[in-house]
């Protein structure tokens, strides 16, 4: 192989062995230790844990994202003892610092079910990654049964991060002024609970470009009775059922497309999707150590998850694209890329939003800091909003409650206590909660401004209607008077994916899963403008293959966003809908005739409402042979990408289609890609693809 082939794979697995490792720049005269706390099962970041540099007064405690550093270290050999009241307390010993070295130390932690005073002593030790290896195998040391570390609160203080005790023995807490300290309650930032003032998270420095590091992680053997539920399972008992990683998740498997021959039907008719829920839920599962279910894979959101860089239109609502190649996957067949891309809208020139947020406050949210999630991400979202806009709080546990007024966001400070003061308790009546929050919409509603739910759930209901058909029934019509719906979902264990997404879909709004605090910032601040305005509705796409070119075709995911044929210039048929900047992309597999005689191979035509849900319009645009790759090493990047994407869905699906398909030959065209153009996002996936080898077997059972 040569030196140009062999590049790429270097850079992809030394970008493999550091991508979770925060490295901050350090004096030359000491050094820093520094990581990330997870609980071992559900991956989740452990927020609030102390990390003591044992036998000093010197330590940290663990952010919103599990992360934590530890400056200005003498060069030496340290312990450090983790603490938190919900978990194992353990100490990673032998770490070794010196003045030129990051170390990093991320340790997973179990959930604490034993006695207190149980320690778990890890002894630190060096791991290489093999090629596309990407979790670490840990020698765990003996377990240590001590007796009780404290007997009066000054020394349980004592033990904890940023807290003294003079040569008179009085204790100290650390501290500043208001706007220097960071106050956590039940998972969410807040300010002075005295005086209300000030707020502060901490923030790694960014990643230095030099300098020696050494990573470990540690997975320490979790305890023969812990159990991440914060509840029993929900069909009872004290294991779940079927031997799932998760109790109680509901998804529902709407088939695989298969290929349908021009002459029996030319016409492929479907309503876009830009939602990309199904990727991020994917992602959690393997994070944890587990492979998704197939019917909790939709191919359209694995392509939809990555941006293609289309040109956005000037002069109208959209524009269209298109690419073809040689299918790398597909027997014989060409894979063809249509993108759509709206009309771009800067921040500034959003339009005045009245938002409700609707909050599950069941108790369901507080498994896994649901619920600490939801504020955290709310609270971003309110950072984000215009002088002009206003938010109204609406909360559901065994009832709806309204908790917050339509409130103007000049009046930040009380939109933000409202939010900061949520706590679970109860049921989950969602029926009750969804309907008061648009009744809330509705009196609040003004025309010309975006009039938008924000429902933040698990999406179980458990209280009233309960069943997603008959919930849908009630907000058609607030739906159909402008008033959209976003669904955005939490929590891995008793959530209802199927609720969700249609919710989404017929709230006239979009689906999200949000599975940490990145997660979070990319849908409520990277995309906020798009995710809120809306500059299309019931968007339908329509495909005329000609049969004397296209023997068959078949479209890659959208199952369950089919159109009837006929219903695509009904435009009392329900579409998706498209916001700001969004971009849309369709993978067809085509198969063409031996002998082609032309070089038209079809048309695409875009039919949509304008925002105000009053005027259609219908676009198109043909497509032509020569618009072809002759091979699939011609094309772009951005279609690669999108048949990696689009075969790892169909990989993890179990789709006929891919049988026989390898992760491996994924890897290879990424590490290829990832040698062209580096992207977090797709060293991301890489991740994802390298974990999942690890269930070829199960996989390989279509």
């Amino acid at each position: 192989m040569c030196l140009k082939k062999i590049i790429p794979y270097l850079l992809l697995l030394t970008l493999l062995l550091v991508a979770n490792a925060m490295i901050d720049a350090g004096s030359q005269e000491t050094g820093r230790i520094q990581g990330t706390l997870t609980n071992i099962k559900t991956g989740d970041p452990v927020v609030g844990a102390s990390i003591m540099v044992v036998g000093t007064s010197t330590g940290a405690i663990s952010d919103f994202d599990g992360k934590y550093l530890i400056k200005r270290l003498r060069p030496g050999v340290y312990s450090l003892r983790i603490s938190h009241l919900d978990f194992n307390t353990e100490e990673v010993t032998n770490i070794v610092v010196t003045a030129d070295t990051f170390t990093v130390i991320s340790v997973q932690l179990t959930k604490s079910v034993k006695e207190i005073g149980k320690t778990i002593e890890v002894t630190a030790k060096h791991d290489i990654l093999d090629k596309f290896k990407t979790s670490n195998q840990v020698v765990i040391g003996k377990e240590q049964k001590k007796t009780a570390p404290v007997t009066t609160v000054d020394e349980l203080l004592s033990s904890v991060s940023g807290v003294v005790t003079n040569d008179k023995g009085e204790v100290f807490i650390k501290g500043g002024r208001a706007y220097e300290v960071g106050y956590i309650v039940d998972g969410a930032p807040m300010g002075d609970p005295v005086t209300g003032l000030g707020q502060s998270e901490i923030q790694l420095q960014s990643v230095p470009q030099s300098g020696k590091r050494y990573t470990r992680i540690y997975r320490p053997t979790p305890a023969i009775s812990s159990n991440d539920n914060l509840s029993s399972p929900a069909h009872g008992g004290n294991a779940i059922v079927n031997g799932e990683p998760f109790d109680a998740m509901f998804f529902k498997n709407y088939g695989v497309n298969p290929f349908v021959d021009t002459e029996d039907d030319r016409l492929s008719t479907f309503a876009i999707d830009v939602d990309d829920a199904s990727y991020v839920m994917a992602r959690s599962y393997l994070k944890s150590g587990n492979l998704p279910p197939n019917e909790a894979i939709r191919t359209e959101e694995f392509v939809n998850h990555f941006k293609y860089n289309y040109a956005p239109p000037r002069n109208q609502p959209f524009s269209i694209f298109f690419e073809g190649a040689p299918s790398k996957f597909g027997s014989n067949s060409q894979l063809i890329k249509i993108g759509i891309k709206g009309k771009e809208i800067a921040k500034e020139n959003r339009k005045d939003a009245n938002l409700v947020f609707v909050v599950d406050i069941s108790g369901s949210m507080s498994s896994g800091n649901r619920l600490g999630l939801v504020r955290k991400a709310l609270r971003m979202l309110v950072d984000e909003l215009n002088q002009n806009d206003k938010v109204g709080i609406v909360v559901y546990g065994s009832r709806g409650e309204v908790r917050l007024q339509p409130t103007s966001i000049r009046n930040r400070a009380e939109i933000i206590r409202a939010i900061e003061s949520l706590n679970t308790a109860g049921a989950t009546n969602a029926e009750q909660g969804i309907k008061m929050g648009y009744e809330m919409a509705q009196r609040y509603f003004e025309s010309g401004k975006i009039n938008r739910i924000i429902l933040c759930s698990d999406g179980v209901a458990n209280v009233g209607t309960t069943g997603p058909d008959q919930i849908l029934k009630q907000i058609k019509k607030y739906a159909d008077q402008g008033i959209t719906l976003s669904a955005i979902g939490f929590g891995m264990g008793n959530y209802n994916d199927v609720l969700m997404e249609k919710l989404g879909n017929k709230g006239n709004g979009s689906y999200a899963y949000v599975d940490d605090i990145k997660e979070a910032k990319r849908i409520f601040i990277e995309n906020l403008t798009g995710n809120l305005q809306v500059i299309a509705r019931d968007v339908k796409i329509q495909v005329d293959f000609n049969p004397q070119v296209v023997r068959s075709y078949r479209l890659l995911g959208y199952e369950n966003r089919d159109v009837a044929d006929n219903k695509f210039r009904d435009d009392k048929e329900d579409g998706g809908e498209i916001g700001a900047g969004h971009e849309v992309t369709a993978l067809y597999e085509v198969k063409f005739h031996k002998q082609i005689r032309s070089d038209y191979v079809g048309t695409v035509y875009v039919r949509y409402k304008d925002d105000s849900g009053k005027e259609v319009s219908e676009i198109n645009r043909g497509l032509r042979k020569s618009m072809f790759h002759s091979a699939f090493q011609n094309a772009s990047y951005e279609f690669k990408l999108a048949t990696v994407a689009a075969e790892y869905a169909e990989i993890l699906r179990k789709s006929y289609w891919a049988k026989g398909s390898d992760p491996q030959d994924l890897l290879n065209i990424a590490a290829e890609l990832l040698g062209e153009r580096q992207s977090d996002e797709l060293i991301e996936l890489i991740g994802m693809i390298a974990k999942t080898k690890r269930f070829e077997e199960s996989l390989a059972q279509n």
